[in-house]
């Protein structure tokens, strides 16, 4: 989770651009950001896949009014709500993008190209139907800031009864990396969003930076089988309230403009 899903970005700067707080440029560059392209295949009225800006386009005119994100684990499916063939799919991305106003959903897939050191990567999101239901499991802003909270400690207190390394130069670099794109991306959920939602995204950021140092950063003194076993268990929690909060403050944009707030 150091890193933002590509339906987060497309969410978030497709919401700025569909409430005309940006231009059409800006939100494709936002969204492609370092890949090399993005396309989008199956929307309806279109024979093949289209770039980027006339696909929003289209989305508008199709009646889309908001993007939601949806980002599912295996028995967690966060932000879905059908059918099956959909879920599916989204499941085996982890990720995927629910239009409102209209039954579409986008899923990406990606592929990467060319020899090393020059790789490039390109994604094609796949336009299916969806069910136009509540998304599953998805907490309020409020909810999901206290959830967070609670959670940060207990992945704090975690590292430490496990003995996992959580100081030493991979965990710095770790910490270092993570001021560092804080700083530079404070627009990462694009114009229009409430104070609140960049708060427990960046939050959410923080935990799931934890979760991934506990991870990659050796194992401490947790050497055993057991004791992994232990670690992962007691993090998987940790991990599941960080992915609520991501989705809610990527969601937050169409929940306030349903409520009437905008």
């Amino acid at each position: 989770m150091l890193s933002e899903p590509r339906s987060g970005q497309l969410a978030a700067w497709g919401n700025a651009l569909l409430a005309g707080l940006v231009s059409p440029d800006d939100a494709v560059l936002a969204i492609v950001g370092d890949d090399a392209v993005h396309r989008v295949e199956g929307l309806p009225g279109e024979s093949g896949p289209v770039g980027l800006t006339l696909a929003l386009g289209r989305l508008r005119a199709l009646g889309v009014t908001g993007l939601r994100v949806a980002l599912p684990a295996p028995g967690h499916p966060l932000g879905l709500s059908g059918p099956p063939a959909f879920n599916a799919r989204a499941l085996e991305a982890e990720e995927a993008v629910v239009c409102h106003g209209s039954a579409l959903g986008l899923v990406p897939e990606v592929y990467e190209a060319g020899p090393d050191g020059d790789v490039h990567v390109e994604v094609v999101w796949h336009c299916l139907a969806v069910r136009e239901a509540p998304p599953a499991d998805v907490p309020s802003l409020g909810e999901a800031e206290r959830e967070l909270a609670e959670a940060l400690r207990d992945a704090t207190e975690v590292l430490s009864r496990l003995d996992v390394a959580g100081s030493g130069p991979v965990a710095e670099a770790a910490m270092d990396a993570y001021r560092a794109r804080a700083e530079r991306g404070r627009e990462v959920l694009a114009p229009g969003y409430p104070p609140r939602a960049v708060r427990v995204l960046e939050l959410a950021q923080r935990v799931g930076l934890l979760i991934s140092v506990a991870y990659e950063n050796g194992h401490g003194g947790a050497v055993s089988a057991s004791e992994m076993a232990a670690r992962a268990e007691a993090l998987r929690p940790v991990e599941r309230t960080a992915r609520r909060a991501q989705v809610a403050a990527y969601n937050a944009f169409v929940e306030e403009r349903e409520r009437g707030v905008r």
